[in-house]
């Protein structure tokens, strides 16, 4: 069942929230829509539930025009950051209410209902639970209720606007294995909408990053990190150090040091970027440019160490066996990096 998206854009009033984006969801894929605020994402998923229309475009499921058919009809499961549960309902039929709903003729019986939410309970982990009022659960419980009601309709596609974004970053990083975990095992294709980088990288089949209403890049996760398709998915995928640079004759320049450039590098002013993890720090008479440090401390397994250079602002992340015994504020050293990705203009 796959999910193609023609063209659609979205404005509201003289705001325009799609401009016209188009892409495919694959049968059972794991598709996150990544982006910053403002991007689109959000509007791109209602329009998706049916609670929003777009202005121009096309969308179809399995072949089947979506816009032509209701919220109700769609068949379509979403998840709330804020999870929406019925305070005054128990878990069991929080989970059941979407069944318990359907016109008299599609309805289950009532024991059909009972074992599907009993299957969901047991999917979710949370089968001792389902007795409880929501008041009762942890933020990362009320998720998992959150999610075994969307899947307790049979949805043909799955939609999740945020998820985690409420609960704190352990919370989120156990749900993260937990929600990929029962991805696998129903299938369904999922749409999962997200502005945290590590998040979609670490969850996703495909990555799908959005600006200002246009898509940017598509594709697998560690392809979209290797290969941005420009500055801003560089930049916005985190860790990037970015500085002015110029290329010629086969050589960057980065303030007073020179190196090879990359074979395809664009020649004159560049945007040099490198990760936060890639690059050497030497002593005054080594490779690189000149950097001032003006900060320095460990935290955790690596050493993070402020520094300014080539008028900006520096932040590398370093393994303590890599910072050489000079690193100090006040002290200049030298940056070297090991990788650079290059971007035409400054």
């Amino acid at each position: 069942m796959t999910l193609i998206v023609d063209s659609v854009a979205k404005a509201f009033g003289r705001f325009p929230a799609l401009g016209g984006v188009s892409l495919e969801a694959r049968e059972g894929e794991f598709l996150a829509l990544l982006g910053p605020s403002g991007s689109g994402k959000t509007t791109l998923l209602r329009i998706l539930a049916g609670l929003e229309t777009p202005d121009t475009g096309a969308v179809s499921f399995n072949g089947e025009d979506l816009l032509r058919l209701s919220a109700r009809e769609r068949r379509i499961g979403m998840v709330f950051q804020h999870y929406a549960l019925f305070r005054h309902m128990t878990v069991a039929k929080n989970i059941a209410f979407g069944l318990s709903v359907r016109p008299r003729a599609t309805r289950p019986s009532k024991d059909q209902v009972a074992a599907r939410v009993a299957d969901l309970l047991r999917l979710v982990q949370l089968e001792e639970l389902g007795d409880r009022y929501p008041a009762q659960l942890s933020g990362g419980q009320r998720q998992r209720v959150a999610l075994a009601r969307a899947l307790a309709i049979e949805p043909r596609m799955l939609l999740l606007d945020e998820p985690f974004g409420a609960l704190d970053a352990k919370v989120r990083r156990e749900l993260r294995r937990w929600l990929r975990k029962v991805h696998d095992e129903t299938g369904v294709t999922t749409i999962f909408v997200t502005h945290d980088q590590e998040e979609a990288l670490d969850l996703a089949d495909r990555v799908a990053i959005l600006k200002d209403g246009a898509l940017v890049q598509i594709g697998a996760p560690q392809a979209v990190y290797d290969a941005p398709a420009d500055a801003f998915v560089f930049d916005f995928l985190g860790g990037a150090v970015r500085l002015p640079g110029r290329v010629e004759g086969g050589r960057l320049t980065l303030g007073d040091w020179t190196s090879k450039a990359p074979t395809d590098a664009p020649l004159g002013d560049v945007q040099v970027f490198f990760r936060q993890d890639q690059a050497s720090l030497r002593g005054p008479d080594g490779e690189g440019f000149n950097a001032l440090v003006t900060g320095l401390v460990q935290r955790g397994p690596a050493v993070r160490i402020d520094l300014e250079g080539l008028g900006q602002s520096i932040e590398l992340l370093l393994p303590p066996g890599e910072v050489p015994d000079q690193a100090a504020p006040g002290r200049i050293l030298r940056v070297a990096p090991k990788a650079v990705t290059l971007f035409g203009g400054r």
